[in-house]
């Protein structure tokens, strides 16, 4: 880890950046670069990166900026470890995290960071986003059909008490990208690793659970890449085992919502979510040829729902030879 970071003298609360990386270079760079032109200046920037094929050090050191840490794991130990020990490493008031290829505006935390300050019964507050491509250009209609697809176009700026709905149903705060978390208040080891791609949804629990509020500022202040490594695209994709990772999380985590008596009031989504992993995972397993291990989930999923013809259609195809079923299921 570099030594060359101090604290900077300041009459305002240390916020820690927290940007995990793997194996991209030149988002890396913009990402650290909207970091350092926050206007917001007392922060300390983590950057962990999850041993890179090549290895990023010299991206961050090139800032000549001391508020940079730079970590490097001797081996990849998996997108959440990773992100997980960047947080435990965060000595800041607050804490903030900044995908490696995403983008802030150089206003993001000095928009933010007063609220907290200013109520501290308020443990996070969060903000819209733009989505932008591969090449950051900013694409007006998936903006738009972003914030309307979270609810984030029917909330009015300011403090909400108790935020389940808007947070675990509505799903409209962008934890891994968009907001500012009140540090003290997470214990970082409460974040099991089982929970894998679904770890934004389950800070946001945490934070759902904690008895402070949130406060909603409008304004879009983060940009959201969108291309083809993200991996709510790889998750969405033909992609076996991307498919697999997703449902296992999603079963692990929903499974955990539906045993917290605070959540009672919305246990019939969650119960809904749950199934539909299983169906997921089921369609996961036989894409990867795994057709036995596969039924045991869809029968689930079809027993304990309602007619649902995706689960049905699934649970078919793996009854029926494999030489008809892979065309559908996009297996080559």
């Amino acid at each position: 880890m570099s030594q060359i970071y101090h604290d900077h003298k300041s009459d305002t609360p240390l916020v820690s950046v927290i940007i995990p990386t793997y194996n991209r270079p030149e988002y890396l760079k913009q990402a650290i670069a909207s970091a350092v032109q926050q206007t917001y200046q007392n922060i300390e920037i983590i950057v962990s990166d999850n041993c890179s094929p090549e290895n990023p050090q010299a991206i961050a050191a090139s800032f000549q900026d001391s508020r940079i840490k730079f970590w490097r794991q001797p081996e990849n130990m998996g997108m959440l470890p990773n992100q997980i020990h960047a947080f435990k490493m965060a000595r800041g008031k607050y804490v903030a995290s900044l995908h490696d290829d995403d983008m802030w505006h150089e206003d993001f935390l000095a928009k933010l960071i007063p609220h907290l300050e200013a109520d501290s019964n308020l443990i996070i507050a969060f903000c819209d986003q733009y989505i932008i491509d591969g090449q950051g250009n900013i694409n007006d209609e998936k903006t738009a059909e972003n914030t309307k697809a979270y609810k984030r176009d029917q909330l009015t700026q300011g403090i909400y008490e108790n935020f389940i709905k808007i947070g675990l149903i509505d799903k409209s705060i962008p934890t891994a990208a968009a907001c500012v978390i009140r540090n003290h208040v997470i214990n970082w080891d409460n974040i099991p690793t089982q929970i894998g791609g679904m770890w934004d949804l389950y800070l946001t629990y945490l934070c759902c659970i904690s008895g402070f509020g949130a406060y909603y500022y409008p304004e879009k202040l983060t940009r959201y890449r969108e291309h083809e490594q993200t991996d709510t695209k790889m998750s969405g994709s033909k992609d076996a085992q991307a498919k697999i990772r997703k449902a296992e999380s999603e079963i692990f985590c929903y499974q955990i919502f539906l045993k917290d008596i605070r959540l009672q009031d919305f246990h019939s989504h969650f119960q809904k979510q749950y199934l539909a992993a299983h169906t997921t995972l089921g369609i996961g397993l036989l894409r990867n040829q795994q057709t036995v291990a596969a039924r045991p989930y869809l029968w689930q999923a079809l027993m304990q729902q309602k007619f649902n013809l995706r689960t049905l259609v699934a649970l078919t195809l793996s009854l029926i030879p494999r030489t008809l079923a892979n065309p559908l299921l996009g297996v080559k």
